[in-house]
């Protein structure tokens, strides 16, 4: 740029930019191409991904939020449709892949709009107007459910399963989330809340998943500090610390000088007394089990073994918490403080060998608790079961929370579609085009369900559109192919996820589309001075790894 007197003026210095539709269209091509990424993982016919990370670590998954977040994604574009799926998947705890997949479906149809020269203004107003239409359709069409019914709840955890590993006919995994769902619910101010961090699952490799069980109690993952203390104790009097069972260092640097043998032996006898002092302290609680979060001296565990407690040592802090809940114990900071009135109860603590590992099972506490003890072949396999596990909990806590559940199979896809072109017709300008494309791209998730299980996406939607003229829960069964009644064939979810997929591939679609400059630092940090990281005075504005905004390996 040229000032008054002809001497050029920089306003950005090494800097890239691209404006207008070329910033658009980059923006929306890097955005679809995370989308494609999981495509194929959509429904109950879904494939999986395999996931190696920079060290070597294998993931084996069709779960959308885990592919998502294990994805290296450079192009910022990208980066704002994984931060929508990972709103959906905090929010709602399902429906990652949807949101990514439809986020990606509202630019592609955008696109097609800013080619025939509407604004991306008007195309952004009119997502607004659908996704509102929609959620008025969505509520509409939704059906009660309550946590008493636990058929629905199984047949929502089912349907979260859905292609996952733990969807095999004879897995109890649908019905282990209800249990542990049921079990964190709490009524709090008149409203039903589930707690999740109150459903303990322990993890063991070694046989398979129908080898899982469901513990009445809780299980810890930790065996018994020594071999002379007892493997069970009945009527369990149990003292859970946060201090440690040891000697106490002393607050300032000390320095002992020995001379001679003798001082070695009393040195080593105040030591010993010290230590005794300190486990005398828990044995005169009258505890017979110690759980303990911090460490315990080998000669208190002789002690404490003498005295016939079992004790466990470096039990994490959730763990403490657990059996706080559940045995109705005190979780206590110093050994001065420890009373008999600080002890919880349980009818049994026991040490079991489960597969290659030792566990620790408290039954029989004074608050009811469950655990599930989940078992896999491999680490690979647990590990996938337990996220498979994780989508079941979510879904159905959010149908004891909202109580409302929706039809699956994308019969609500369709129906929301049918009526927002009705509604589109009704509209005057522009947008009224928008709405239309809106109506389009929401067919995507029934398309994709009938792709991935190998039917012809076209016809399908057709048959779909075809049902719903007399049946509005008619959706894809992805088994046989044939168009069903999904609340009768048992293919329901929860409201909340479809809401809140709605709401966030809308507000991802339309932050892109507002998108209408790029600017990318081209400098290297190694030639980056004193203003390192500036661009033109604009801090923060650099976007590295997206090279020439062609944005080749943009993952």
């Amino acid at each position: 740029m040229a000032g008054l007197g002809g001497m050029p003026i920089i306003i950005l210095k090494d800097t890239r930019r691209d404006t207008g539709r070329e910033a658009i269209s980059n923006n929306i091509m890097a955005a679809r191409a995370v989308a494609n990424a999981v495509r194929s993982t959509l429904g109950p016919k879904g494939m999986d991904k395999l996931l190696v990370d920079s060290i070597g670590e294998v993931t084996i998954s069709n779960d959308g939020a885990t592919i998502l977040k294990e994805m290296d994604v450079q192009h910022p574009a990208a980066k704002m449709l994984i931060e929508a799926a990972k709103t959906q998947d905090k929010e709602a705890g399902d429906g990652t892949t949807t949101v990514a997949i439809l986020t990606g479906e509202l630019l592609k149809k955008a696109e097609d709009l800013i080619s025939q020269n509407v604004h991306p203004t008007v195309i952004v107003n009119g997502y607004r107007i659908a996704s509102e239409k929609a959620i008025e359709i969505l509520k509409s069409i939704s059906m009660d459910a309550s946590e008493k019914n636990r058929n629905i709840l199984e047949m929502v955890s089912r349907t979260a399963i859905t292609g996952k590993m733990a969807e095999s006919p004879d897995s109890r995994i649908a019905a282990y989330a209800v249990d542990l769902v049921l079990n964190a619910m709490e009524i709090f101010n008149g409203k039903k809340v589930v707690d999740l961090d109150k459903a303990n699952v322990e993890k063991k490799v070694g046989e398979s998943v129908q080898d899982s069980e469901m513990i009445q109690g809780i299980v810890i993952d930790k065996e018994i500090v020594h071999s002379n203390m007892p493997r069970r104790i009945e009527k369990a009097k149990i003292a859970l610390l946060s201090a440690p069972i040891e000697a106490k260092d002393t607050e300032t640097k000390a320095e002992y000088k020995i001379t001679s043998s003798d001082q070695i032996e009393l040195f080593m006898e105040h030591e010993k007394q010290t230590i005794k002092a300190v486990a005398d302290k828990v044995i005169a609680s009258g505890a017979n089990v110690v759980f303990c979060q911090k460490g315990i001296d080998d000669l208190a565990q002789h002690y404490l073994a003498d005295a016939g407690i079992l004790a466990l040592r470096r039990v994490i802090k959730s763990d403490l918490e657990k059996l706080a809940k559940a045995t109705g114990a005190e979780i206590i900071t110093s050994l001065d403080e420890l009373t008999p009135t600080d002890l919880g109860t349980a009818d049994v603590v026991e040490e079991k060998r489960i597969g290659k590992g030792v566990l620790t099972f408290v039954t029989g506490t004074k608050n009811p608790a469950v655990t599930l003890l989940l078992r896999g072949g491999t680490q690979q396999v647990l590990d996938d079961l337990e996220r498979s596990l994780d989508d079941a909990m979510h879904a159905v806590t959010d149908v004891v929370e909202d109580g409302k559940i929706v039809p699956g199979g994308g019969a609500t896809e369709i129906e929301i579609s049918i009526r927002l072109r009705e509604f589109a017709s009704k509209l005057k300008g522009r947008e009224q085009l928008a709405v239309f494309k809106y109506a389009e791209a929401i067919e995507i998730i029934p398309k994709t369900l009938a792709e991935n299980a190998g039917f012809n996406p076209i016809d399908k939607l057709v048959e779909l559109k075809s049902a719903h003229e007399k049946e509005k829960n008619a959706g894809l069964n992805a088994y046989s192919g044939h168009i069903e009644d999904m609340y009768k064939l048992g293919v329901v979810e929860p409201i909340r996820v479809k809401l809140q997929a709605i709401l966030s591939a809308a507000d991802a679609a339309t932050l892109i589309l507002k998108v209408d400059d790029v600017l990318a630092s081209t400098k290297k940090k190694e030639d980056e001075g004193i203003g390192g990281g500036r661009m033109g005075g604009m801090p923060g504005m650099g976007m590295g790894g997206m090279g020439g905004m062609g944005m080749p390996g943009m993952f």
